[in-house]
């Protein structure tokens, strides 16, 4: 069996009885969304590749505590998200709508304009909504993860992260009225 076959749970046991080198399949599978939950919360290179390493650190560290009753991925995204949390608490990040925005064809410098002033307003927008439903924004639409894996991740109830989410978007909603970002429907 190849080694990028082999289970995520039968790698973590290799690993706990001694096989260190089986961390590595692991850390190859899982660095990039890592990575990208770091630029999430820092918005930078540096910071998010020290991010990074400190997740699979404490993973590492804490791999007798994995249970097995959730995917690892889920158990390993929790610590990346715990860490970020309490990394950037005290501050405000900036939500990253960059992502959301893609013309489709090309575009003259006037549309350009157009979409990097509906980025701003909605960037503007996310970031003024409140914390929990910022948070249930930026994993549900910008992580891409499912409601289940929002509540294996933070504890919130998927009922709660559901109604948090359609409340943001009508928020989203309220506040982009009257502005050239209302009726933009790349978003």
């Amino acid at each position: 069996m190849k080694k990028d076959q082999v289970p995520d749970e039968i790698l973590i046991k290799q690993v706990i009885l001694g096989e260190t080198s089986s961390y590595r399949e692991i850390v190859e599978r899982y660095q990039k969304q890592i990575y990208g939950i770091g630029m999430r919360f820092f918005k930078n290179y540096e910071d998010s590749c020290d991010f990074v390493q400190e997740v699979f650190i404490r993973a590492y560290n804490n791999l007798k505590t994995f249970k097995g009753s959730a995917p690892f991925k889920h158990w390993l995204t929790r610590i990346a998200y715990n860490f970020g949390i309490n990394q950037i608490q005290g501050t405000k990040p900036e939500s990253d709508v960059s992502c959301c925005v893609v013309p489709a064809r090309e575009s003259s410098p006037e549309e350009s304009h157009l979409t990097e002033e509906v980025r701003v307003l909605l960037r503007d927008a996310i970031d003024g909504l409140p914390e929990r439903y910022r948070l249930s924004v930026d994993l549900y639409f910008f992580m891409g993860l499912t409601y289940k894996e929002i509540n294996e991740i933070t504890g919130v109830p998927v009922n709660t992260i559901k109604s948090d989410v359609l409340r943001a978007k009508q928020i989203l909603r309220d506040s982009l009225k009257g502005t050239i970002a209302e009726d933009y429907h790349e978003i």
